[in-house]
């Protein structure tokens, strides 16, 4: 499934061009190029959604073996890999993206803060509960 708007859907048609890295039936991976550092990669999917709720399991198999292989191909040592899902989490583009973003030293890749959180045990039990009976 492909979107006829989308900027992603046009590079895996090839009508946009691509620094492609790699292809495969369910997997299009390319350099970024608004790269954080050198070697900044996308790897997505080749069936259009949105967010990662929005993909079929049969297009995610291949995404984190590709990522990790494009880790492996930039020698990086360090990296993040990224998935952003929605405007209020930094999601720019409505196509499921994964980056692959090498770290080689503080200036370089991604920066983040972590604003983590005091937590209540007793509601992180009952929202354990809640979750596992969803899942």
């Amino acid at each position: 499934m492909t979107s006829p708007a989308c900027i992603f859907c046009k590079i895996i048609k090839g009508d946009i061009p691509s620094f492609k890295l790699f292809e495969s039936d369910k997997v299009f991976a390319f350099l970024d190029i608004q790269p954080l550092s050198r070697g900044h990669a996308l790897v997505i999917p080749k069936f259009h959604g949105a967010k990662l709720t929005d993909i079929p399991d049969e297009y995610l198999t291949e995404l984190l073996p590709v990522a990790k292989k494009i880790a492996q191909a930039t020698g990086a040592e360090d990296f993040n890999v990224l998935q952003n899902n929605g405007r209020a989490a930094h999601q720019l583009v409505d196509h499921v993206h994964f980056h692959v973003i090498p770290k080689p030293n503080e200036k370089e890749g991604l920066g983040i803060s972590w604003p983590a959180q005091a937590t209540d045990m007793d509601k992180l039990k009952a929202l354990l509960e809640e979750l596992k009976g969803k899942i």
